[in-house]
């Protein structure tokens, strides 16, 4: 079966400064892979690359079959791709409510949307108590609840998930990550997960890459990865 996101020999640049040379990943449907790497490495751009935020120099990025390296960010996120961008970019002095009904502002199904809004909010039930609250005012972890809430709105198809565990305590990093899991199991989402805790991420996802200067350095199923003793010692701190 193809993949539902498949990246051929990806080569980007911001100007003069070569990001990305060579890469090519897949995403099965209903699976979750991870993307690891150092800082600076490419992952972010990678996730650019895939919502159309950074071109593409050389290579194509597949979608269902479909290459949409040409296509306008607007037409990947109606075509079901949907970035949870770092860095909790949330709309700070509107509510919680008002934040994940942006998440939807594309669809036309006011019913299902609707339903879709009840149905997140099962999954994020501290959200449910803050729904007039300004986002501005929530926690850094309440925060990332709320932009992962609002992808869903958008009932995406793949989501990138940038840097979820950014800043978070450890107690926050599991009640996210163990979100993500149900989210993955239940509703069978696909997800590219960029994450530099990989442990974390290793632990969640099925398959991994990990990028160095912008090129794909190692790959494989996570659970061989974890017990690789080059990755362990690069990369888990063990």
């Amino acid at each position: 079966m193809a993949p539902l996101l498949e990246l051929r020999s990806i080569s980007a640049s911001y100007g003069r400064i070569q990001a990305l040379s060579g890469v090519s990943l897949s995403v099965p449907e209903g699976e979750i892979v991870s993307l690891l790497g150092a800082n600076g490495a490419g992952k972010t751009t990678t996730l650019n690359v895939v919502s159309r935020l950074v071109p593409v120099t050389v290579g194509s990025v597949l979608f269902d079959g479909t290459a949409i390296e040409r296509w306008a960010p607007h037409k990947v996120v109606g075509h079901g791709v949907v970035q949870v961008p770092e860095g909790r970019e949330i709309f700070h002095d509107m509510s919680v409510r008002e934040n994940l009904l942006m998440g939807a502002y594309r669809r036309t199904d006011a019913n299902a949307a609707a339903s879709d809004f009840e149905r997140v909010l099962e999954y994020f039930p501290v959200l449910r108590e803050r729904l007039r609250q300004k986002a501005g005012t929530l926690s850094g972890g309440e925060q990332q609840m709320l932009l992962i809430a609002r992808a869903l709105m958008a009932r995406p198809r793949l989501v990138l998930l940038d840097e979820p565990s950014l800043g978070l305590s450890p107690r926050l990093v599991q009640q996210i990550f163990d979100i993500v899991r149900r989210l993955n199991r239940e509703e069978r989402l696909t997800i590219l997960l960029v994450e530099q805790n990989a442990s974390v991420a290793l632990a969640v996802s099925s398959y991994a890459y990990i990028l160095e200067n912008g090129e794909i350095a190692i790959e494989g199923p996570s659970e061989q990865l974890r017990a690789d003793d080059t990755v362990r010692k690069t990369y888990l701190g063990n």
